[in-house]
């Protein structure tokens, strides 16, 4: 499809878009049911738009987008979900889209919900494709999130579930997939939400699967692993690529002006204003006392909860610096 034409419709996509997810506010958490309903976004591309609240019964732990293409000789999924159970409920949710075999699952990161699901696949015959970076990360937080992931769900939600990493990770910090006429480009640029994640561009498509680096909706997260200073790199990469359509790690997919007002620029003003109070000899309570209240970014779900933790982890990592 031409690029203004799809444009034109995307937009009209992402008006509908805007207008469901204002109706679940009230009701922000949605079962594994409404989130396996795929989304699609090119003739060859869908995701899965997961909850965007926690973890949590009712969404089986997908609280994360999980995208797929139907490529001319099977499908590729843009990681596996979070559990065993959840991997064979996005397979059967992807052959109510097409008959062609799910071959190949690429893994964006090594948080749960994005790679737990592996070994469902690999049982399956699906080939696991990581580089070297996420293989060597997820191992360390395998075991953990797992035991997380039970204690949150239940053991017969995770039963059957382990840590399944890819048997021949790729030694390099860039790799062009090519699949049934379909490229995929995976690039690591710096460790962000996560070390080792990456982001996967379609070119063909115009579509970037970002991972954590961006979030839609909600606000964004800054866990302790998380190098805030590599998500905006990674966002200045982003928008070299310049993407028609950008899949979020959490939240609505949508364009990069969106992914710019609700990621990169709440990055870039909170590194800015933290490295600001660290030059001037803020206390770590002083510098998130001053940057408590920006209200650029309050329409973001979850701004009361996470915002004061993401300036304080802002703030030591930037101190270590």
């Amino acid at each position: 499809m031409h690029r203004s034409l799809f444009t034109l419709f995307f937009s009209s996509a992402l008006a509908l878009l805007a207008f469901s997810t204002a109706t679940v506010q009230a009701d922000t958490d949605r079962s594994i049911d409404e989130i396996l309903k795929p989304l699609q976004l090119t003739d060859r591309v869908y995701y899965f738009y997961g909850s965007i609240e926690g973890r949590s019964p009712l969404n089986q732990g997908m609280n994360n987008n999980v995208g797929f293409v139907v490529t001319d000789t099977g499908v590729v999924m843009l990681d596996s979900g979070p559990s065993a159970k959840v991997a064979e409920r996005i397979a059967q949710a992807v052959a109510g889209v097409t008959e062609q075999p799910i071959t190949h699952v690429i893994n964006l990161g090594s948080q749960d919900h994005r790679w737990l699901g592996n070994g469902w696949f690999r049982d399956q015959g699906a080939e696991i494709v990581a580089l070297h970076r996420t293989v060597q990360t997820q191992p360390e937080f395998g075991q953990s999130h797992l035991q997380r992931l039970i204690r949150t769900l239940g053991e017969e939600a995770m039963a059957g579930t382990e840590p399944v990493s890819a048997a021949e990770p790729v030694d390099a910090d860039e790799h062009r997939l090519e699949v049934g006429g379909v490229t995929f480009d995976l690039l690591f640029v710096a460790n962000a939400h996560f070390p080792g994640d990456i982001m996967v561009h379609l070119p063909d498509e115009d579509v970037v699967f970002t991972g954590d680096f961006v979030y839609t909706e909600r606000i964004m997260g800054i866990q302790p692993n998380s190098d805030p200073v590599g998500k905006l790199e990674n966002f200045r990469k982003l928008e070299e690529l310049n993407p028609a359509i950008v899949v979020p790690g959490h939240g609505a997919a949508t364009d990069l002006a969106t992914a710019r007002r609700d990621a990169g620029d709440y990055l870039e003003v909170i590194i800015r204003e933290v490295r600001t109070g660290l030059e001037n000899w803020e206390t770590l309570d002083e510098t998130v006392d001053r940057l408590a209240d920006l209200p650029e970014f309050q329409h973001l779900l979850h701004y009361d909860n996470w915002h004061r933790t993401n300036v304080n982890r802002t703030y030591l990592f930037l101190e270590a610096e």
